[in-house]
């Protein structure tokens, strides 16, 4: 089998209507595909002004929006018109990207035409029930995640330290690996700016301590402000600059009074923005994969991070940033006040980080995905052959 013999159905819980890391990984991902002959069509929720224009052809799935969190909806049904265009367009993968009721569907579809199914994981859902004190479910919200990735042929994950979690949870048997990128063209020190810097009221010799990301509490942002709080008992000159939107914008500036608050950014502002830290502080354990400590590193900066999945894939402990237990505000105090008191420390750390990030080529990490549906679509074709003999 060829590329050019694949024909992908990608469902998503969220293609382009809010931007996140997991669907611009799902844009380069089409893309990459599409440029090696790949057939790709995208069946996710759509609003009347997404986030930005969707990589490949997009067809709408009815939806409702997340109770609570408005900006996000939860795909609910695969209704007869959209069946029709599923069996018109004639996949021969069925590429599902969240754990959503559609996806439930997307996979039954697949399992009685015996279509290859592949599930790629984006982030750990069970997490986000601590932050909701939900924790309860969190046993019932697994079991079904398993009966939905027990049904696919194979799961790919984007680092280790995930996989070695769903192999813990007995999620599936066959599970690889989809690392991530980062877009060097985007993020680098070039993109430091002490004059911007200075614009927004910043001391040359503050310490910025970065965050970046969505303003909801499942990223961690209770650690990051408690954080904050025992590091301004130290002694050390340093500010905190927030990049990044969302529905605890108003709790996390009642916490950070002193912050300087910047909202989302994309393209070469976001890349000045964090560029223009010193180090980024990311808290969060709900990652599957930390795409904003890569971009940090991407830009020369140190990351101090929770010890957990997301982070240990791409965090050299010591090396290119410090790994804290989740739950240990004065482990993340101590680490970023290790590093406003030793700034060579810091762009040692920086420099080994930046090393790395170079290596993350976007196509490279890409093809793995592509030699995975190869692989997993000619395993199923040969035993369907063998079945047929039998």
């Amino acid at each position: 089998m060829q590329p050019s013999n694949l024909r992908i159905a990608l469902f998503s819980g969220n293609y382009n209507y809010v931007r996140d890391g997991a669907n611009q990984a799902l844009n380069r991902l089409v893309d990459f595909l599409l440029r090696q002959g790949v057939q790709v069509r995208i069946y996710s929720p759509t609003v009347a002004n997404p986030a930005f224009e969707p990589t490949g052809n997009l067809v709408s799935v009815p939806s409702v929006a997340i109770p609570g969190r408005p900006e996000y909806r939860i795909p609910i049904t695969l209704p007869a018109r959209v069946r029709r265009d599923l069996a018109e367009f004639a996949p021969n993968v069925v590429h599902i990207s969240s754990p959503d009721i559609v996806a439930h569907r997307a996979i039954s579809w697949a399992r009685r035409r015996n279509i290859t199914a592949i599930a790629s994981i984006h982030t750990r859902f069970e997490t986000y029930l601590a932050y909701y004190r939900l924790e309860m479910l969190e046993p019932l919200v697994r079991a079904i995640m398993r009966r939905l990735y027990r049904r696919c042929d194979a799961i790919v994950a984007p680092a280790e330290s995930t996989a070695a979690v769903l192999r813990a949870q007995r999620m599936n048997r066959d599970i690889s690996i989809w690392s991530r990128g980062v877009d060097r063209d985007q993020f680098h020190p070039g993109r430091r700016d002490m004059a911007w810097r200075r614009g927004l009221g910043i001391d040359d010799d503050a310490m910025v301590v970065g965050f970046l990301g969505r303003l909801v509490m499942e990223k961690g942002l209770d650690q990051f402000a408690d954080a904050i709080d025992l590091l301004a008992s130290r002694n050390v000159k340093y500010r905190v600059l927030v990049i990044g939107d969302g529905p605890a914008r108003e709790w996390f500036g009642q916490r950070l009074p002193d912050a300087v608050f910047i909202g989302q950014q994309v393209g070469p502002d976001l890349a000045r923005g964090l560029a223009s830290s010193d180090v980024l502080l990311n808290p969060s354990i709900t990652e599957a994969f930390g795409n904003v400590t890569l971009e940090a590193m991407a830009c020369g900066l140190p990351v101090v991070a929770a010890d957990a999945t997301g982070a240990t894939n791409l965090v050299r402990n010591r090396e290119t940033g410090i790994l804290v237990d989740p739950f240990d505000a004065d482990g993340f105090a101590d680490a970023l006040e290790t590093y406003a008191r030793d700034p060579e420390l810091r762009a040692r750390h920086g420099e080994t980080g930046l090393k790395f990030a170079r290596t993350m080529d976007w196509d490279q990490i890409n093809s793995a995905v592509l030699k995975m549906y190869l692989r997993v679509t000619e395993k199923r074709a040969r035993l369907a052959r063998f079945t047929r003999r039998s």
